[in-house]
């Protein structure tokens, strides 16, 4: 096994020969995060097995919070300053992973407000690109501000949540949805691009900012509210490649439908990615399941691991080096479905690890391919 985990703070891992081993980040949080942690720790391990080097994992030292497990520490101030704590320690275990040159980090679900704390001071976007019979639909949404990233003021009776829009990260977000667009459509044809966000309650101010950066720019940039893209996605599809900028407070109700839309499978088996675009930790992407934390099902051995799989999957490719990692794992998930290897919520009767276990059974006996360089 070439993954060498260690706690965050410990020694880099260096080979005499190759250098420093690649570093990945793993933070955790309760629930069924410990039983997904180790599934994606194995699969890296056999992804990267043989990996000129090894590959340094290293993991968080903090155990974060869920919503469940919240809400049985007392009162709302104390579930406040325990959020702000679990932010704090996340958000600086990502720039200390930034800072040791790490570019990805994986993590399993925790508390919303923690996490979006994290997503407006690290800048976060979500990016997800959907596709069915030749149109795509490249969806990055603006974590770093809106609802979402709002901070809360507790009175009596009374709950004041307090939230920012900036002109100059709507231009953020915007130039690296364009960015990631061009990288997925290199020949440079974008059909259409849309934003979606709730433009009405901001005075005219955001649809301005917008207007003027698709000047400098120089691309045409639609804004709708969030009704008006529903009604036109019903009535009229969407053009070959689209790119859809959106505000989370749709994007995030929205996920599953456009899933469905695009016949891309369920939320329990995909992952996705965040991309940080803070200058002090430009460059680290987090990947995380969209599923939850599925508290009910912790420590039952019961929680579906498929999402997490594909996350070690893309970990592997696209931050440690090896070719066709992706591909050998959704040829070995493709096996499983086809026996019937799979945990309830998928319609069969196995557990956790009997998933994992098969996965890496197949993975063995498929050769990996030459690494990238």
């Amino acid at each position: 096994m070439n993954a060498i985990v260690r706690q965050a703070g410990a020694p880099a891992a260096t080979d005499s020969v190759t250098g420093p081993a690649p570093v990945i980040g793993l933070a955790v949080g309760r629930g069924t995060g410990p039983e997904l942690a180790t599934v994606f720790e194995r699969v890296l391990a056999a992804l990267t097995e043989g990996h000129p080097g090894g590959v340094e994992l290293v993991r968080s030292d903090r155990l974060y919070h869920s919503y469940v497990s919240l809400r049985g520490e007392g009162d709302p101030a104390e579930i406040q300053g325990l959020t702000a704590r679990d932010a704090e320690h996340y958000e600086e275990f990502c720039r200390s992973l930034a800072a040791r040159g790490a570019t990805a980090v994986f993590r399993t679900a925790i508390n919303a407000q923690s996490l979006y704390l994290v997503r407006r001071r690290l800048r976060a976007v979500k990016v997800d690109l959907l596709r069915e019979e030749g149109t795509s639909l490249l969806l990055v949404r603006d974590q770093a501000q809106g609802f979402y990233t709002g901070e809360n003021e507790h009175a009596p009776g009374r709950l004041t949540r307090t939230l920012t829009f900036s002109q100059e990260l709507t231009e953020a977000v915007i130039e690296h949805a364009l960015g990631r667009a061009r990288r997925e459509w290199p020949d440079g044809r974008i059909d259409r691009i849309v934003m979606a966000y709730k433009f009405h309650l901001l005075d005219g101010a955001f649809d301005r900012w917008v207007a003027a950066a698709a000047e400098r720019l120089g691309v045409p940039i639609e804004v709708y509210q969030p009704d008006t893209v529903n009604r036109n996605l019903i009535a009229h599809g969407l053009p070959e490649r689209t790119l859809l900028i959106a505000g989370n407070e749709w994007a995030d109700i929205m996920h599953v439908v456009l899933l469905d839309r695009f016949g891309s499978g369920r939320q329990e088996n995909r992952c996705t990615e965040n991309v940080c675009l803070d200058r002090g930790v430009a460059g680290l992407v987090e990947y995380q399941t969209v599923h939850g934390s599925a508290d009910d099902l912790a420590g039952r051995d019961l929680v579906n691991p498929v999402a997490t799989v594909r996350a070690a999957a893309l970990v592997a490719e696209r931050h440690v080096g090896v070719a066709g990692a992706v591909e050998r794992v959704e040829t070995a998930l493709a096996e499983l479905e086809r026996d019937g290897v799979a945990t309830a919520d998928l319609g069969g009767r196995h557990s956790t690890t009997e998933v994992a276990y098969a996965l890496l059974a197949r993975l063995a006996r498929t050769p990996a391919l030459a690494r990238n360089a």
